[in-house]
């Protein structure tokens, strides 16, 4: 079974976007630069030809990671997700058991998260322990450093 790549509709287009900005107007520039540093001689000895040839690999590799993902992409309507309890689009306000601040998390797909602002992945360790809490409830994180236990305190959409 394939990874499916759950996101929003916005993270869908943007990748299509970039997917399609690679295949024309980058490719197009790598080729140039390919082009060009074959003109500076022996291919052997050609620093240029090389960096160009890596900017190439990358390049395609990075295409067919897109397109991998857009092929299994599952997209996500928020709307769409029971209320009362943490999903995907859930917004999550959490305050650890053993004293602290209350933090806020948004729960996104794989494809989205960035946990230094605060948005972090369904797939995640503190994710996977927040998908299908309910308020008031106390979930259980395995963290590197042991288990850390947080209280629910406010879910919204």
């Amino acid at each position: 079974m394939k990874k499916e790549f759950k996101m929003s509709q916005a993270r869908f287009d943007e990748l299509q976007k970039e997917l399609n900005y690679l295949k024309t107007t980058r490719s197009d520039e790598v080729a140039e630069q390919i082009k060009v540093a074959r003109g500076f001689g022996d291919l052997s000895e050609n620093s240029e030809y090389d960096e160009a040839k890596n900017e190439q690999g990358k390049l395609y590799s990075r295409i067919g990671e897109l397109e991998n993902i857009l092929t299994h992409a599952l997209i996500i309507e928020e709307e769409d997700m029971p209320t009362g309890q943490v999903t995907i689009g859930s917004t999550v306000t959490v305050t650890a058991v053993s004293g602290g601040q209350s933090r806020s998390f948004k729960i996104v797909g794989s494809q989205e998260a960035d946990a230094m602002h605060g948005i972090i992945s369904e797939d995640s360790p503190f994710g996977k322990a927040l998908m299908g809490a309910k308020e008031g409830e106390i979930v259980t994180v395995n963290a590197p450093a042991g288990e850390i236990r947080y209280t629910v305190d406010k879910i919204e959409r």
